[in-house]
């Protein structure tokens, strides 16, 4: 494409910001799978490489190396640390854990909550009044010259429950953020496989409640 395509956009931002945003974050390192250490939880900016244990950080002495954490299975990132590389003007903060933290991802919200005057610009989550975005990614999409928001046709709505016209975003069409990265949805990673420890949770299940004489009910574990 020429002057002001999907190229020159793509260089507004550092190369490994969008990479990083489509990783799946919390799996088991391959090379370390015998550890206790070995959730990949890491990132090097310099390599590009994929996700990282601590173990695998050894290999990457010197290089800028950030920690993906985890909220309500979303991934996010303190402030503090991804604002040395990155401009998060306009992102929503969050406080976690004493800390500030910034979402990577967009979080689906199923209904605009009452009274909300501020919402992201990219998916209508809500927001405060001083922010335009929800998520890194939506502020990627949501400053794309290629990004234009599409409203759910009213009977589509009514069919799935909406009580509000939700913004949504369309794949290979003329709606949507296009370009080398595809639309908002693209940036999303898809769910890390079940690990040891959730498949244990699965497994466990609460008794079969029992009806008391006096009309109660008691739940046996």
């Amino acid at each position: 494409m020429g002057a002001g395509g999907p190229e020159v956009e793509d260089n507004m931002w550092p190369p490994w910001l969008k990479p990083l945003l489509r990783e799946t974050f919390f799996v088991q390192c391959k090379l370390h799978a015998d550890s206790h250490k070995s959730e990949c939880n890491m990132y090097c900016l310099d390599c590009i490489n994929g996700p990282l244990c601590s173990l695998c950080l050894n290999h990457h002495k010197d290089h800028r190396a950030i920690q993906i954490r985890r909220s309500s299975y979303h991934d996010v990132i303190r402030a503090s640390e991804i604002q040395k590389y990155l401009d998060i003007t306009y992102v929503q903060t969050y406080v976690i854990n004493s800390a500030k933290v910034v979402f990577l991802n967009e979080r689906p919200q199923p209904r605009p909550g009452k009274g909300v005057t501020n919402t992201c610009e990219a998916c209508d989550r809500s927001l405060l009044d001083t922010f335009r975005f929800c998520s890194l990614g939506c502020k990627i999409a949501g400053t794309s010259g290629y990004f234009v928001k599409k409203r759910m046709p009213e009977k589509k709505r009514k069919a799935t429950g909406w009580d509000t016209e939700e913004s949504y975003y369309s794949s290979g069409s003329s709606h949507g953020y296009r370009g080398n990265f595809g639309n908002l949805r693209d940036f999303s990673p898809s769910t890390p496989p079940p690990t040891v420890a959730s498949f244990r949770t699965a497994k466990r299940r609460k008794g079969i409640p029992h009806r008391a004489p006096m009309g109660g009910l008691i739940i046996e574990y």
